[in-house]
């Protein structure tokens, strides 16, 4: 979490390290701002091609706004900004959401991760986590008692969900300062702490996000767990001005780096850690979040990670076990002009309809949100400004970020949380705030994004410090909603008002021989002359979970004439003829399945 709202050592020594830093980081950039000019030579061709043919393809627009209702919904939970005088820096983290049907009623319920106490901060109650029951009413219940995921005395991060055993129940891994918990499901509506028996405790590190997948195509989800920095109560520095008020967070580069973990499903309910072996444990990190998807065709999940003010990674899958670091040779470990930036949310979606994921990271304030445009050969070119997104966030630290068909048109969009990561910030950047209004890029088609926030509605754009960020179908009916946790307040439940004015469907995927969850499977759609390409991935966002469901916005068509899903196994299944406007169970080798899927009325 670098960026200019976040304050270096106060001591002659300190500058001295910042600036050898920065003097390293350039000099590593020198390689890197040739490779990005060369880019750019590319980028106008990429954009020229594009922009008329998205122009012509624009669907009609439908009006759109998103309605906080998180009190009428019930939901209590307030996230702690365990904030103190001592400015560690672990306060400025926030923690994550995720969406999960934990009792596979077809209802998206939720969980919310909450931080702990430090030396410097003593609650008056112990902090708990929260999971809420979807009542199918418009209303969420606290069952956080009965389920056993509280996790009191557990300084929480972020959260990532996947049916680890493949019993038929999403289970839950929480990641942590210090410690991750894992809590398995046990399909009864509780869950119980397996961390220890499963071997993933990730003990003395500091965990931010994590993701399941299948990365050796056995059919059991394995985890990746991002790792940050080696700070402590005990080395916390002091950064800023020594004058009233103006004691600050440090930077990141004030810290060294920890390593990404990969622990490998053993398919008896442990794990073994092959992070140094598999490669990904090699290099120092800075590891804010993680996306695991296939982003070079071959039918193997690859890995992206977003790191703070160190190179971005990516880790290509080399189907045995192992995996490549090209993150130099992709051209996603900095900026086009050679930066190393401050790497918060990541996600990955084919914005262009070339059958290829682009890759969306989000930086803090000064820097830009970043997307780069696959090239299909293993290499990615940062085309923010050709895609129009350019620098129309620049005051604003992006956060949590991701890719959703809002208005199902057909073409994914980008929502955004944005907080700056130091509460006194205005002190030192006058043009800058601490709580910032969500962000919306409407993909006009063809990868090309203008900024809509503003007809979002007046809940949209309520300043908030947003940290974690992850969509779903919370009503059951096609329009995909937004959670957002706020820093020291009560989180947003965004209700999508007016996205299913448009067709769409969503597929819920049922492994048999593949994972159950069918995480690294590939979804091609095909309606009329409309051709789109979705895959089920693992992580993505800041330290949250999302909707699992696969979801595809359809515009005016009404049919889908095929559905060809290619399953990690290798199978794959075609659906044909399919009515839009419904949410449908697909079992590997079987077809659609019956499942519950209630429709939530709306108040």
């Amino acid at each position: 979490m670098d960026g200019s709202d976040r304050i270096v050592l106060d001591t002659n020594q300190s500058q001295e390290r910042h600036s050898r830093t920065r003097a390293r980081g350039s000099r590593s950039g020198q390689w890197k701002l040739a490779c990005a000019l060369a880019g750019m030579l590319i980028a106008p061709a990429w954009m020229n091609s594009q922009k008329q043919d998205a122009a012509k393809e624009k669907s009609a627009g439908i009006p759109v706004h998103f309605t906080n209702i998180t009190q009428q919904a019930g939901i209590t939970f307030v996230q702690d900004s365990t904030e103190s005088a001592e400015k560690y820096y672990l306060e400025t983290m926030g923690t994550g959401v995720a969406f999960l049907d934990y009792d596979q009623d077809g209802l998206m319920d939720m969980y919310f991760v909450q931080a702990g106490e430090t030396p410097a901060y003593k609650p008056a109650k112990p902090l708990r986590s929260a999971l809420y029951h979807n009542n199918g009413d418009g209303t969420f219940t606290d069952v956080t008692a009965k389920a056993g995921v509280g996790g009191e005395g557990h300084y929480g991060q972020g959260v990532a969900v996947g049916d680890y055993d493949n019993d038929g129940y999403p289970d839950m891994y929480v990641t942590g300062y210090g410690r991750a918990i894992l809590y398995h499901n046990n399909g009864d509506g509780t869950f119980t702490d397996v961390t220890a028996k499963a071997g993933v405790a990730d003990n003395g590190k500091w965990s931010t996000s994590a993701g399941w997948f299948d990365f050796d195509k056995d059919g059991w989800l394995d985890l990746v767990v991002t790792n940050y920095l080696d700070w402590s109560p005990e080395n916390n520095l002091w950064c800023g001005e020594r004058a009233p008020g103006y004691r600050s967070y440090c930077n990141p580069n004030n810290y060294r780096g920890q390593r990404t973990k990969l622990y490998r499903n053993n398919h008896d309910g442990t794990f073994t850690d092959v992070s140094d072996k598999s490669g990904i444990g090699i290099p120092e990190s800075k590891g804010m979040s993680v996306v695991l998807a296939d982003l070079n065709n071959d039918g193997w999940p690859d890995i992206a990670i977003s790191n703070d003010t160190w190179p971005n990674f990516y880790f290509q899958n080399e189907h045995n076990g192992t995996f490549a670091d090209e993150s130099l040779l992709s051209g996603i470990a900095a900026s086009e002009d050679g930066r190393y930036e401050a790497g918060m949310g990541i996600d990955a979606a084919d914005v262009d309809g070339d059958g290829l994921l682009d890759i969306y990271i989000t930086h803090l304030d000064f820097e830009l949100n970043r997307l780069y445009h696959n090239n299909g050969d293993g290499t990615f070119t940062d085309v923010t400004y050709p895609s129009e997104i350019g620098n129309k966030a620049i005051t604003m630290s992006g956060v949590a970020a991701k890719f959703i068909d809002y208005d199902n048109d057909g073409w994914p969009d980008i929502v955004q949380a944005n907080g700056a990561m130091v509460d006194n910030v205005a002190l030192y950047h006058s043009e800058v705030t601490y709580k910032e209004p969500l962000l919306m890029f409407h993909n006009i088609g063809k990868g090309h994004f203008e900024k809509v926030s503003a007809e979002m509605g007046p809940d949209f754009m309520r300043p908030v410090a947003g940290r974690g960020l992850a969509t779903a179908d919370f009503m059951n009916d096609g329009s995909m909603g937004v959670a957002v946790v706020c820093r020291g307040e009560a989180p947003e439940l965004l209700r999508n008002d007016g996205g299913n004015a448009n067709h769409w469907l969503e597929v819920l995927l049922i492994g048999t021989k593949s994972n159950r969850d069918g995480i690294g499977s590939s979804l091609k759609l095909t309606a009329g002359d409309w051709v789109h390409v979705e895959q089920s991935k693992g992580g993505t966002s800041y330290m949250s979970a999302s909707d699992p469901r696969i979801h595809f916005g359809l515009a005016k068509h009404a049919k889908v004439d095929s559905l060809v899903i290619t399953w990690p196994s290798g199978r794959v299944d075609t659906l044909k003829d399919l009515a839009a406007d419904q949410i449908i169970a697909v079992k590997e080798g079987v077809g659609i399945v019956p499942h519950p899927f209630p429709k939530v009325p709306r108040k």
